[in-house]
């Protein structure tokens, strides 16, 4: 089969690879689509190197269909329309017995340490299948559409959190697929006012279907005067960050009510720190919190919420490539006219 393989850092291509066999518990799915997120394209660029077990098969936001099941699996059948949550945790560890298995201090996480899905067909090994890792759906979506119930899985993960309710201003920071899902589900939970801060004018466009009442260019408009505006001059409710931008951690602080909530939803470059205003956290009591994967609960109220509709998530699918096409798609990707990019193994 045809797979998308990281090497070493910075060192990945299209190429052949063996098609997996499959176990008594296992379940082979045949890859129908497979988005690219910012932590693919760190790791296509040589950006990210820890955790990244080479040789391996990238990809973590996978739909797909069942192409075999093995003797022991009764759960599933062939040909079903599933998506895939790209963790499978041990069970047995700290974290795990706490039930946040998504923490698993030996997680195999699709991309990482486990192969993922830039290939025609991914095996998830029987670790994975009795956790419920495989999700189905309704088949009424496209199967790009079902690749981003993962990150909307991250969302929906990072803003149990925040205790959004109604009559929360909520502001996001990032008008990318992430923000706009953010926006999108702060609001579908009640917030009264959503402000979402994007320097790029289509992405601000956009944000209005999904849930933004009011879009700032921070390059040219004064974010903080615009939230006290909409705010009876208290600040934001909640901030939550999707830009890992350091500098925008104490933009974050400053523009929190008081008692507000900060989301450090996007992951920040290791090797550049965040100089932090504390006395805004003091004075404010302001709580701060992060915000790492998801649950399998989680990636299954992600495709209950794009089965029902309530997210537009077909209109944050702006390109689609083949395999033979990754390199072109990882440098679309950056585009300020582009969203979410997706690989289709077997073509649309």
């Amino acid at each position: 089969m045809k797979a998308v393989i990281y090497t070493a850092p910075g060192e990945v291509s299209t190429t052949t690879a063996v098609t997996p066999s499959l176990g008594a518990g296992d379940v082979l799915i045949k890859v129908l689509s497979n988005t690219i997120c910012g932590t693919d394209l760190r790791i296509a660029k040589g950006l990210k190197r820890k955790g990244v077990i080479a040789p391996r098969i990238l990809g973590h936001e996978v739909a797909g269909v069942i192409e075999h099941v093995g003797s022991e699996v009764s759960d599933y059948q062939p040909g079903q329309q599933v998506g895939m949550c790209p963790t499978y945790s041990c069970g047995t560890c700290r974290e795990c017995e706490r039930g946040r298995t998504h923490l698993c201090s030996n997680a195999l996480v699709l991309g990482h340490q486990s192969d993922g899905g830039l290939a025609e067909y991914i095996l998830v090994p029987a670790l994975g299948v009795t956790q419920g890792v495989i999700v189905a759906h309704s088949g009424t979506h496209a199967p790009e559409v079902i690749s981003l119930a993962e990150p909307l899985s991250c969302v929906i993960h990072g803003q149990s959190f925040l205790s959004i309710t109604p009559g929360d201003v909520v502001t996001v920071i990032g008008g990318g697929a992430i923000g706009l899902m953010h926006a999108q589900v702060a609001k579908l939970a009640g917030a009264s006012t959503v402000i979402l801060s994007e320097p790029v004018e289509f992405r601000r466009t956009l944000a209005s279907e999904f849930g933004a009442d009011i879009t700032v260019n921070p390059e040219v408009e004064d974010l903080d005067a615009i939230v006290r505006e909409h705010s009876n001059g208290a600040g934001s409710d909640v901030v939550i960050v999707c830009i890992g931008v350091p500098a925008l951690v104490n933009v974050a602080f400053s523009i929190a009510a008081n008692r507000g909530r900060v989301s450090l939803f996007a992951g920040f470059p290791a090797d550049e720190a965040s100089a932090i205003d504390a006395n805004l956290v003091h004075y404010r009591e302001l709580s701060v919190v992060g915000s790492s994967n998801s649950t399998v609960p989680d990636y299954h109220q992600a495709i209950d919420l794009i089965d029902s509709g309530k997210i537009p998530c077909h209109k944050l699918i702006t390109h689609r490539f083949g395999l033979d096409d990754y390199a072109l798609a990882v440098d679309t990707i950056p585009q300020p006219h582009a969203l979410k990019v997706a690989i289709l193994p077997h073509g649309e």
